[in-house]
Parts: structure tokens; sequence; C-alpha cells
């Protein structure tokens, strides 16, 4: 079977199982999203498995069980629209077969260049984008405690950060450096989760915050290991993070 063939049995079939929870009990739901999303991370590794290495399942795999994830708690809050729901099922099953283009282009990619790594890093990072807005909504849309959000975010952020960085270099393993990136950027998210918990901001404004802010340090981070980290670069970030705080103090209620 091509491999081609493989992606799309596996998007349509993830597909039908995201329809699959959906028709779950409501007091099973939260269980059947997390059996989903445990059953997306193996329907990934057969996609994949034909130049996946050993370290590839905790940097390559997890992105797909993360988007699977996100998909299917947003899911949960979209209104009983069926135009709605058929337009998310659909998105999430494109977004899926990119994935594994993307995925399997990294797989590849190793030791050589390949003249799609540069448009399967752009696919990967507007996923993650996207992945990163999603959880974030989910998770401040529950009302946790400030801690729990700070907690959840880092959670649920630290494998796209690190799956981010390490499609850089392809790195044959998972190497210091891109750990500690990882998880210093990590730690300011969730800083920056624990900060909005005590705003009076909508669930969206702080998810597109959670998620600017992810960009900005995902692009710089990125930037950074490639050797191309020019005062030009700095200063292009620098004013997106001086827009966001415009916004952001724009959007703060005064009292």
């Amino acid at each position: 079977m091509r491999r081609r063939e493989k992606f799309v049995i596996a998007s349509i079939l993830l597909s039908l199982g995201l329809l699959g929870v959906q028709a779950t009990f409501l007091e099973y739901r939260y269980w059947a999203v997390f059996l989903f999303t445990a059953v997306t991370y193996l329907v990934s590794s057969w996609a994949l498995r034909d130049d996946l290495q050993r370290y590839e399942r905790l940097t390559i795999i997890p992105f797909p069980a993360l988007y699977a994830l996100s998909v299917s708690l947003f899911y949960f809050l979209l209104p009983s629209n069926i135009v709605s729901r058929i337009l998310l099922l659909v998105f999430f099953g494109v977004g899926m077969y990119a994935l594994y283009l993307s995925a399997n282009i990294f797989s590849v990619a190793k030791g050589r260049t390949i003249q799609l790594l540069h448009a399967a890093q752009a696919i990967s990072l507007i996923i993650t984008l996207v992945t990163s807005l999603l959880l974030s909504n989910t998770i401040f849309s529950l009302k946790f405690p400030f801690f729990l959000n700070g907690l959840l975010i880092g959670l649920s952020h630290l494998p796209l950060i690190f799956t981010s960085l390490w499609s850089v270099n392809l790195e044959s393993g998972i190497q210091k450096e891109t750990a500690t990136l990882s998880v210093l950027l990590t730690l300011i998210l969730m800083q920056l989760a624990v900060i909005l918990s005590f705003f009076p901001l909508t669930v969206w404004y702080s998810s597109l915050f959670v998620m600017s802010i992810l960009y900005i340090g995902v692009g710089i981070l990125q930037s950074a290991l490639k050797g191309r980290l020019f005062s030009r670069t700095l200063t292009e970030y620098s004013l997106v993070a001086l827009f966001i705080g415009i916004v952001f103090l724009a959007v703060v209620p005064l009292k």
C-alpha cells in the first residue's frame, strides 16, 4: 500500500472516529476523547511506520494525537448546528492528511535536502498554532483555577513546541538544547496562562494571546537554531510583540 493511500485511509478512519466520539453519551465523552487520542497515536504510528525511527515516536507521532485531542475537545463547545460540525469534521480530516504529509517529509528528510521541507515546516507551524488555539480555548472555557490553567497549558504545549523546534534541524534523537529551549518557552506560556486567568478577558482573547506568544517564541527560537537570528528578525518579532501588547491593553476593561 502506498504512503498516500495510508494517509488517506488513516485520515478518513480518524474523521469517522471523531464523529463517533460525539455520538457517545455525555457522561462518557471525555473518556471517549482520551481513547480517541490514544487511537490517533496508534493509527499515526501505522501510517508513518515506513521510515519511522524509534525516537520519532516522541518527536513526530505526538503531534497528530494532540491535534486530534484539540479538535475533539473543541467539538464539544460548538453549537448544535449540523453545518458547523460537518465543516469542523472536514477541517479535521484535511488537517490530519496535511500533518501526515508533513510528518512523512520530516521522517525522510534526515541527512538530506528535500525541496518540500520548508513547505512542510510552514504547514506544521500553521497546524501547531491552530492546535494551540483550540487547546487553550478549551482550557480557559472550563474555568479552572489559575494554577490548573498554567499546568494544563504547559502539558499541552510542551510537545507542540518541542516538535516545532526539532523539525528545524531534524536531529537524530532528542538533543539537550532543543529540550531545554522547549521547556523554557513552555514555562513562559504557563506564566502567561496564569496571568491571563486574573484578567476579565473572553476565552477567545486569552487563547489568542497564548497562541500569539507561542508564534513569537517559536519563530525566534527556530531562527536561533538555524543560525539566522539577525537583528532584523528580532526587530520584526519585537514589532509583533508590541502590537500584541497594544491589543492587550485595548481589550482589557479599565475600572
